[in-house]
């Protein structure tokens, strides 16, 4: 069984707007909505759990309902930061399924992740093991601690960019959080993070450049450039 973990914890302070951005809309649709789509329309994926803000449960409900997402199967509270959020997801989890099930880890606020990126972290998941989605780094890269110059850059050949899915078996998963807290890591970034940091090893899955973020208003209308090219392709 493959199951879609999407996190929609965060409250979108960057984004300063009186809404999380999770719930946003764009061309009047919920950017989780879209996200939640994605999924739903994976043949391989099975069941979708998404971890809620507290409040905005039943928001979500009534989403699930007029976009049709029936894989939605379990609705999580956040915690208090990304980290807790997903060992709550990991935990709930693992009441209901198998440790053999995979698990692909998502951010909410990445809605345009194509059926290849899911398939190909499926695959890599079920070869390897703990798996991130990746893209080149195309950029120089510097190291700055005063943030306003630098004297030292890291060989970019050498660096990937990370997005989600990021995930693995839900036995490895719960595995991990585990030995995080025997360990008192309690704020890491992302799971692809936690995972060399308890001493393990995580494989690369391709990603893409539009598989974005949304962080900020400018990637809100790189999103809907994206929209648009898909409906231009469309008619």
């Amino acid at each position: 069984m493959n199951i879609a973990l999407i996190i929609a914890g965060g409250v979108g302070a960057r984004m300063q707007q009186a809404i999380p951005k999770q719930f946003m809309t764009v061309y009047d649709k919920p950017i989780i909505a879209y996200t939640m789509e994605k999924f739903e329309c994976h043949p391989a994926i099975d069941v979708i759990a998404v971890v809620c803000l507290s409040g905005w449960e039943n928001i979500l409900e009534s989403y699930a309902k007029q976009y049709k997402i029936t894989k939605l199967k379990h609705i999580i509270p956040a915690g208090s930061v990304g980290q807790e959020s997903i060992k709550n997801g990991v935990t709930e989890l693992s009441k209901h399924y198998s440790g053999n099930d995979i698990v692909l880890i998502h951010d909410a606020i990445r809605p345009n992740l194509s059926e290849d990126i899911i398939s190909n972290c499926i695959s890599t998941i079920e070869k390897h093991g703990f798996t991130v989605v990746v893209v080149p780094c195309n950029e120089a890269m510097m190291e700055t601690y005063d943030f306003e110059s630098s004297e030292k850059a890291f060989p970019r050949d050498n660096l990937k960019r990370t997005q989600t899915p990021q995930g693995a078996r839900l036995s490895d998963l719960v595995s991990l959080h585990k030995k995080a807290a025997e360990l008192g890591i309690s704020n890491s970034v992302a799971t692809c993070t936690l995972v060399t940091e308890t001493g393990g090893k995580i494989f690369f899955s391709a990603g893409s450049g539009k598989n974005i973020k949304i962080t900020t208003p400018e990637d809100i209308d790189i999103f809907k450039a994206l929209l648009k090219q898909v409906e231009q392709n469309v008619y």
